[in-house]
Order: C-alpha cells, then structure tokens, then sequence
C-alpha cells in the first residue's frame, strides 16, 4: 500500500530501518533507539543526524497521534492499512517515508495543508511556523500541522505525499521526506 519504497536503494546497507506494524508508547521507543544506533553508526555531519533524527521524531508522531486505529476484525482493510515507517540513505539524501491509515473526510484538509507548505521558501515556512505557534490552532487529535512545517523546514525540501483509498472511510497516507547529507547554507 505505500507508495514511497526503499527498494531502488543501490545496496542492503543503504537501508537503515524499516518497520511495519502497530505503533505505541514502546513500540516508538524501540524504533528510535534502534533508529538512533543505525543513525550513529554513520560516518556522518552530527548536525545532519540530528535533522534526520528530528524529522524521524516528526514521522513518527504524526503516525502515532494521526493515524486511525481500526477497531473492525476485517484482516482484509488491516492489511493494507498498517502503519510503516521507512528510513534509507542515497548519495545525496537521506529519506524517511511513513505511511497510515486515516479517514478520507480528512484528505483534503491534510492535502491543502502539505500544498501550502510546499509553495512556501524558507522565509515563508518561518513565518508559518510561527503564526501556528502564536494562534495555537490545534485539532481534537492535537495536529496544526506545526510538524509538517517543521520537517519541511529542516529538510530544506517539500514534503512529497501520496493517498490511496482503503475503502469509503479510509485512505493510506504516505508521506515521504528528503534530507540533504550536506548542509545547506
């Protein structure tokens, strides 16, 4: 069901981490950890990390706190709307790509939301950030796209996404981010 794959990665150790599953409180605990070993065990610009981390942490939220938990017993629609989060490293990027299941009466907030932050530079995505700060417009689920912004901001990229619907109440949402593994000035 996700769009976003790691498969075209040139080499085994390009992936660092991928995980398909029910995500809790533990469950995201041992998944940063984990992620933060692989992450450590790079040869890379500490400040790099810490965006990769960071962004991870982002991911990781959003899926735990957006995503819908599906009470029905039909293994069917389960299957293809279990959580994943996906970390690899190319040449140039990083990516971490994530995907869950949430209810399509709310795909196009979430569409409009990743739009205009994608048509924002980085002036823009500043002022953004810190409008939502100052209005505090925050969802019932505790989302006002801050997090977004936020990855976007850090990974200096737009926030590539993709929904797929499950069935009439629910869709897949993936979303995909790219880190540069150089600094960007």
């Amino acid at each position: 069901m996700m769009k976003f794959n790691l498969n075209h990665l040139k080499e085994p150790s390009d992936v660092i981490l991928i995980y398909e599953g029910k995500f809790d409180g533990q469950t995201t605990k041992s998944v940063l950890h984990l992620a933060e070993r692989n992450i450590d065990s790079i040869a890379e610009d500490p400040s790099i990390k810490r965006k990769v981390f960071n962004i991870l942490v982002e991911c990781l939220q959003n899926v735990v706190k957006h995503g819908e938990k599906l009470e029905d017993t039909d293994t069917d629609t389960n299957a293809h709307t279990t959580p994943t989060l996906m970390i690899g490293r190319e040449a140039q990027h990083y990516i971490i790509a994530s995907g869950n299941a949430m209810l399509t009466e709310n795909v196009e907030t979430l569409k409009s939301k990743i739009d205009k932050i994608n048509r924002l530079d980085k002036e823009g995505l500043k002022t953004l950030y810190k409008q939502i700060m100052r209005n505090n417009d925050v969802s019932e689920k505790g989302g006002a796209g801050l997090g977004l912004v936020d990855m976007a901001r850090k990974s200096g990229n737009q926030l590539s996404y993709h929904f797929e619907s499950i069935n009439g109440q629910l869709s897949f949402f993936s979303l995909k981010t790219m880190i540069p593994r150089q600094i960007l000035q």
